[in-house]
Parts: structure tokens; sequence; C-alpha cells
């Protein structure tokens, strides 16, 4: 499946509002938004219910997390191809709550391209956002950690640090896009992380947590349909 930007990813994380059964009621109201709006939603939902969502939904599925293995004597691994088996286009990897070393990330990214998955590197900071770039990933996604789940978001508390991975980035591989991630929960966040040279975002609770989950969809991408 090919991407269509902007991208709104929402991270499922291991949230109980988001798990089992409701996972797919959270897919499906994304999925919803997504076909009256034409705007690319994906989501990551927890790996036990990766399927479970992909077999009810036609949204880009993404994986939170992959392993740098091979099928077979591998328990607790998760590998690219049950990743794949399982209907998600990609991987997400490195998040700051599942951090992964570098050489790691080398090898998922250059399994997924034969596996023809999507791959997302999660990075801190300008500079290993530019270094995850190097490695060949289809998407980086900035991220500070002290700013995950404050509600204050990357693209106004410091948005230099959005601008100068952009900047890096564009010089390291600009075939790389970049997303912000950390804070955003209101469409006015999309738009500044849009403006500061990104192709999208990825949040969690701005949307898991919320009370009404197509009105705080709908609040990410209205901005952007006028």
């Amino acid at each position: 499946m090919e991407i269509k930007f902007p991208l709104i990813l929402i991270n499922f994380k291991a949230y109980p509002q988001s798990s089992g059964k409701k996972s797919v009621e959270l897919a499906k109201v994304a999925e919803e938004v997504w076909k009256e709006t034409g705007i690319t939603i994906a989501v990551a939902p927890q790996l036990t219910d990766l399927a479970l969502v992909a077999s009810q939904v036609e949204i880009p599925i993404f994986s939170q997390h992959s392993d740098p293995v091979t099928p077979g004597s591998r328990t607790g691994h998760v590998t690219l191809e049950a990743v794949k088996d399982a209907g998600a286009i990609g991987t997400m990897l490195n998040h700051s709550e599942r951090r992964i070393r570098a050489d790691e990330i080398d090898v998922i990214v250059k399994k997924a391209k034969e596996l023809g998955l999507i791959t997302v590197v999660c990075a801190n900071t300008p500079e290993v956002t530019a270094a995850m770039a190097a490695l060949g990933p289809d998407m980086v996604a900035i991220e500070p950690p002290e700013l995950i789940g404050t509600g204050i978001p990357v693209s106004k508390a410091k948005p230099e640090i959005v601008q100068d991975s952009v900047k890096l980035v564009q010089k390291v591989n600009p075939d790389v896009k970049v997303l912000c991630g950390a804070g955003i929960s209101t469409g006015e966040d999309v738009v500044a992380a849009l403006k500061l040279g990104t192709k999208g975002v990825l949040l969690a609770s701005g949307v898991v947590k919320a009370k009404d989950w197509k009105k705080a969809i709908y609040d990410l991408v209205d901005p952007l349909l006028k």
C-alpha cells in the first residue's frame, strides 16, 4: 500500500481504551474519518491485536515494534514476516517506550524493504533523527520523550527541534519523510507540524484517551480540509 501524505498515525500503545475489541472499534472510527475526508489515517495497535484489526478495516496498519530476527526458534520475538502475514503494511521502530539499537534498526529496515513493508523510525533529537534517516527508512518521527503524553506539542514548545530535524534529514536522505510526534492533540498542532516541514504526525493519547474518538480525529484533520 502506498501512503498518501499528510499522514495521521495513531499509536494505540497498550492503553486499555484501545485493547482487544476496543482496538477494532477505534480503528473503524479512524477508517470512517478517512473515508469521509480523504486524509490518510493509519493506526498501530498492540501486537496481540494486529491481525484482528487488520482483518476488520482497510486503513493502513502498522506494528508497534518488530525484532531483527528470522522466523524459527525465536520465542517471544516478533518477525517482520509475522507482521506482514497479520495484515500490517509496515512497522514502527525505536519508540521512546521501546528503544532498540541502531544496528538492529539497520537490519530491520533492510529486511522490511525486501518484504515490501514500510518503516517508521522514532528518534528523540535532530541528530539522532538524521542518523536514523541515514539507515534509509521510509519515515522518521521526531519525538522528544519529555513531551510525550503531556498535551504540549513539540511543534509549539520546541519548534526548532522539528525544523532542525527536517533540515538534517533532507541533507542526509531527502527521500525520508519526517513525522512530528509528542504532545500532538489538535488540528492546530497538525498544521503547525506541517508548516515546519513535516509530512504528518504521530500521536497516541490525544485520540485514544478522548471521550469522543471521532470528534478527536476530526479535530486533527479538519484544518487540512480548508
